[in-house]
């Protein structure tokens, strides 16, 4: 296939970011499936917000919102549904009696835990038959690469240390 005169092919880093976003959307996909988020009915948005109420909690909407990086309106939305599925509750705050504290419910630390044992079984089922013994260090330094990019902060031009995780990926990946 021949590009037409005057267009540019894509370069080598953006065919391979490319390839690298299809694969990560094929993975988080199949996460999802095997774990059983899919069966919850919820989206992946909702279940980032109830791991930051697990982690967090007792919270107020505001720093919900301020954690997930989205406005008010949408984290209201999210808690709605969180609540008509019984996974949160609310309570006025003690100091402040104008404000409203979320907490969990025991289920949503139970669906979390399960969520999380269902990617890890998943994960390791997948690296034990897709993954031989000697590539295993292969994966090792994947995921070195992996959590670099994931802390990476380009927006002042360098990496910025690039080694921690920001709160959207530790979010259903922190266990209580």
């Amino acid at each position: 296939m021949n590009p037409k005169p005057g267009s540019q092919q894509p370069t080598m880093p953006a065919v391979t970011a490319q390839r690298f976003q299809d694969a990560m959307r094929r993975l988080r996909a199949r996460l999802r499936a095997e774990s059983g988020q899919n069966a919850t009915g919820l989206t992946a948005s909702q279940l980032e917000v109830l791991a930051s109420v697990i982690r967090e909690g007792p919270v107020t909407a505001a720093r919900l919102a301020v954690l997930e990086h989205v406005g008010a309106q949408a984290i209201t939305q999210i808690l709605t549904v969180l609540k008509a599925a019984g996974l949160v509750h609310s309570e006025p705050d003690a100091l402040d009696g104008r404000k409203k504290l979320i907490s969990a419910d025991a289920s949503a630390t139970e669906l979390r835990d399960r969520i999380l044992a269902g990617r890890g079984s998943f994960l390791a089922r997948a690296i034990d038959q897709v993954v031989a013994p000697d590539e295993r260090e292969d994966v090792e330094k994947a995921i070195e690469l992996l959590e670099r990019l994931a802390g990476a902060d380009l927006r002042g031009g360098g990496s910025g240390g690039g080694r921690g995780t920001p709160p959207s990926v530790r979010a259903m990946q922190t266990a209580d």
